[in-house]
């Protein structure tokens, strides 16, 4: 009994801190590179647990098959959200304020949107989507006895592939390098000739295909419903913050570092107070982002990691 508890909470906790990593990316590729905070973040990340719901609900078979297009449908809200209202605001020269506000109001259309697509699910195929659990269609593999949930193992693998795809994406590619110096430089890459207008659409993207891939993983580890999205919004934010608003690899790093902290952090809190402590878990990453905003704003991208690698070997001599 013990071996099966332990092991559903190191899948559990992989599987969600993963997905905040990856949501934590998609925050801040789209804020280095357009100078936007994406609150529409939270209801994308739910539309991409509600694609993978649907499908299954329609085509059967497991949630995995369908979690890359609830990432492409994402994508699809994220180029809706640029060309219809990020662009115009940008070319408008208004400010981060302006454009942060903005993605807000798109998240309200959105979750209305999805609102309507919940009744609709009801009235006309009686398929009940307030909430659902796709964790009950889940993979198991056997260990010692016991079992691991397979999104425990299928989540981490995504995460390093999307850091391996963005990496070669940014140094190998044109038009990820151009990304790059976009972000290094805005007023430096308009200069050079960079098309920043398709660098923004590309940004919106990718950045809304990590939001519904990251909806879609974590729609295996946690109940689905409509407000999903709003619920983990602090934590995304806060995965990115403490990352770095600047880094991508950081914000993954921050992502996945958060979201273990507050998952183990809440379990144990739990064993010792009480399970009352769950209800005030989003105040883990809160108090989080507060301490890395008065501390260290620059996040764990200003650390100067070689530095500390060059420490760590020269003691270990």
């Amino acid at each position: 009994m013990r071996l099966i508890k332990v092991l559903d909470l190191i899948a559990k906790t992989l599987a969600y801190s993963s997905g905040i990593a990856i949501g934590a990316a998609s925050i801040t590729l789209i804020y280095s590179t357009t100078r936007t905070f994406n609150f529409a973040h939270a209801t994308m990340v739910t539309w991409g647990f509600y694609i993978v719901f649907t499908m299954q609900s329609f085509l059967g078979g497991s949630p995995y098959y369908y979690i890359l297009f609830a990432g492409l449908f994402s994508a699809f809200l994220g180029v809706i959200l640029y060309l219809g209202v990020n662009r115009p605001l940008i070319k408008a020269g208004v400010g981060e304020i302006t454009l942060m506000m903005s993605t807000l109001g798109v998240d309200l259309i959105y979750f209305g949107f999805l609102g309507a697509y919940i009744d609709y699910l009801l009235t006309q195929y009686k398929i009940y989507a307030t909430q659902f659990y796709l964790e009950l269609y889940d993979f198991i593999i056997p260990v010692g006895g016991a079992g691991y949930r397979g999104i425990g193992l299928v989540a981490p693998l995504v995460m390093i592939t999307v850091i391996i795809l963005l990496h070669l994406f940014l140094t190998r590619t044109r038009i990820g390098i151009a990304m790059r110096a976009s972000i290094e430089n805005p007023s430096l890459a308009g200069l050079l000739g960079i098309n920043t207008d398709v660098i923004y659409l590309l940004a919106w993207v990718i950045g809304g295909f990590l939001a519904g891939l990251s909806g879609g993983l974590l729609s295996l580890t946690m109940a689905g419903y409509d407000k999903v999205g709003m619920d983990y919004i602090v934590t995304f934010f806060t995965g990115s913050i403490v990352g770095g608003l600047y880094s991508i690899f950081g914000s993954l790093l921050g992502g996945l570092l958060i979201g273990m902290g507050e998952y183990i952090g809440t379990y144990l809190l739990s064993l010792y107070v009480g399970t009352w402590i769950t209800t005030y878990r989003p105040a883990i990453p809160l108090a989080i982002m507060v301490a890395t905003l008065l501390l260290k704003p620059e996040g764990l991208a200003a650390i100067n990691w070689s530095r500390i690698y060059s420490s760590i070997k020269s003691l270990l001599r």
